[in-house]
């Protein structure tokens, strides 16, 4: 019996043994199986964000092949801004709703600013035991374990993955942290892939637009429109908000603006007499681009800080040099949104240094075109002269020749008053050809039209916009001095005071020399004159007017809205 015994058990050993062998190579076999599984993946992963070059969509497929490589159950991707801050977070895991409940994303503190002062990988059996911990957000989902490890793009640190939640309730381990740190650098290749596609598309993007740009320039469009539609295509290729070109005077004063964009009305027409406090400002300080993290909060920006409410990122660059400076183009983004990247904004001085070779080459074709005109004028003024002038005065000679022919009392009244029309017609022409051939010289004091263009420049720093300005007749010419001092001296106080008092937008300047009568008019729509008010501006132009034999009307525009202001008075020329 007890040998049967023996002989059972040494049966029964055998096969036990057997039976671990065959568990223990199973669970082997398991094993290299799962290892090959997960390096199955980690390689699809790896082809997977290779293949991308769309940036976004590069970070958002490394960001779910990270959480399916780890199994984990949320995910992140966060990209480090210049101000070593989180620029950009991408979630996974976590829905819309639940995204808008939290509210604004993480900007690198915590834990996660820990792995961005130190960027190596980091792994946690418990999150809120680390010291960097302080917690979560309202509505934020609970998470314990963790495993972050950063992305470096060739010697820069482009961003950190973070993972959280391991499924199963178990800790990420040693393999995870390989996993993961495998596939972070097969996203730095991918990145750094996806960044020079997009540096690339956004070069040839900058350089079709500059040869737009050039080329309606140099075939006669208006600057005024082209300018404008230079910050349009800035706008639309930067993914800014808003675009603002200042023009920028020689000695540094602000003489318009063109903008587009969100908000862009306020932007529009700005006059100053200088650039301090501008935005415009800090650009011409360093001849070249400044980025700005927040527009609306920058302490350089004190002069009408309002008109930025709303913005923050911006940029702005100078287009031009300083001995040849066009303007200023500044781009901003909406607060909130992430700041212009090195790659946004790395071809926007080539696009406005391309843009200030156009400007001046259709200001040199604008110079021959002057020059050309003024040959035109000389022309036309030797024809006027040798021509036109003598034949009249052939013709008038011949009508007073003829005159004591006539015996009829109308028909001598008749040629006399067509004598007297052709004399007034010969001074008429001569006036003419004075004016032709009297361009502005040194030394010799302004013309009349020169000094109301003037005047108008210099109100409009009061103003904080540009009036609109109309001039007809013969200003030049048919204008005395006493009464051209006198315009000037009216339109620069009506300007003054609709700056003060009338509170309006826009306003019109016309000065008129017709029928032997100068008439300065000045508009505005603004919310007129109220009753009661001293009126001390106006009774000395009242009393300009008075002294040149002139009078004076202050109307209101009706429906319209605003004042219109009139002051009329004769012409006498120069000894007459």
């Amino acid at each position: 019996m007890g040998r049967e015994n023996n002989e059972f058990a040494e049966g029964r050993l055998p096969r036990l043994r057997l039976d671990e062998l065959l568990e223990e190579l199973q669970a082997h076999i398991d094993e290299v199986r799962g290892t090959r599984e997960r390096l199955d993946g980690l390689l699809d992963a790896v082809m997977s964000v290779g293949r991308g070059l769309d940036l976004p969509q590069v970070l958002r497929g490394i960001v779910e092949a990270a959480v399916v490589l780890v199994d984990a159950e949320y995910g992140a991707l966060g990209v480090i801004g210049d101000d070593n801050k989180l620029s950009a977070f991408l979630p996974v895991g976590i829905d819309d709703e639940l995204h808008r409940q939290i509210g604004a994303l993480p900007s690198g503190h915590g834990i996660l600013g820990e792995l961005i002062r130190h960027p190596h990988p980091l792994r946690l059996a418990e999150l809120s035991a680390h010291p960097a911990s302080y917690g979560f957000p309202l509505h934020h989902p609970p998470m314990h374990t963790f495993l972050g490890v950063p992305i470096r793009v060739r010697d820069e640190i482009f961003g950190n993955l973070y993972l959280t939640e391991k499924r199963g309730g178990v800790e990420f381990d040693a393999e995870d942290q390989a996993v993961l740190t495998t596939l972070a650098v097969a996203a730095g290749i991918a990145i750094e892939n996806a960044r020079l596609y997009e540096e690339g598309r956004l070069r040839q993007r900058w350089l079709a637009a500059s040869t737009e740009f050039t080329s309606a320039l140099l075939s006669g469009a208006q600057e005024t429109e082209v300018l404008g539609s230079m910050v349009d295509r800035a706008v639309d290729i930067a993914d800014a908000d808003i675009g603002v070109f200042y023009m920028v005077g020689p000695g540094g004063e602000l003489r318009g603006s063109l903008a587009h964009g969100e908000g862009s009305e306020v932007h529009e027409g700005v006059v100053l007499p200088s650039s301090a406090g501008t935005l415009a400002s800090a650009a011409l300080a360093q001849q070249g681009l400044v980025t700005v993290v927040d527009v609306e909060h920058d302490e350089r920006v004190t002069v009408q800080p309002e008109r930025w409410r709303g913005f923050g990122p911006a940029v702005a660059v100078t287009v031009g040099t300083k001995e040849r400076l066009s303007g200023v183009l500044i781009l901003a983004r909406r607060s909130g949104r992430p700041p212009f990247s090195t790659v946004e904004t790395t071809a926007l001085p080539a696009f406005v240094g391309q843009a200030a070779i156009a400007l001046e080459l259709a200001e040199r074709r604008r110079d021959a075109e002057q020059v050309s005109l003024l040959e035109d004028r000389d022309r036309i003024a030797r024809d006027l002269h040798d021509l036109a002038i003598q034949r009249l005065f052939a013709t008038g000679m011949t009508l007073q020749s003829a005159r004591r022919f006539v015996e009829h009392p109308e028909a001598v009244h008749r040629l006399s008053r067509a004598i007297d029309d052709l004399d007034a017609t010969i001074k008429i022409i001569r006036a003419t050809i004075f004016g032709l051939r009297e361009h502005e010289r040194a030394g010799v004091a302004p013309k009349l039209r020169s000094r109301v263009v003037k005047a108008v420049e210099t109100a409009a720093a009061a103003l904080g916009y540009a009036p609109a300005l109309r001039m007809e007749g013969l200003l030049d010419t048919d204008v005395p001095a006493q009464t051209a001092e006198e315009v000037v001296a009216v339109i620069g106080e009506a300007l003054t005071n609709v700056a003060r008092h009338a509170q309006s937008r826009q306003a019109e300047v016309s000065v008129v020399a017709e029928a032997g009568v100068l008439t300065v008019a000045v508009s505005d729509e603004g919310v007129g004159i109220p009753p009661g008010v001293v009126r001390s501006g106006l009774r000395n132009l009242a009393e300009r007017a008075e002294r040149l034999g002139g009078e004076l009307s202050v109307t209101a525009r009706g429906e319209q809205g605003g004042t219109l202001l009139e002051w009329r008075v004769p012409l006498r020329t120069e000894g007459s």
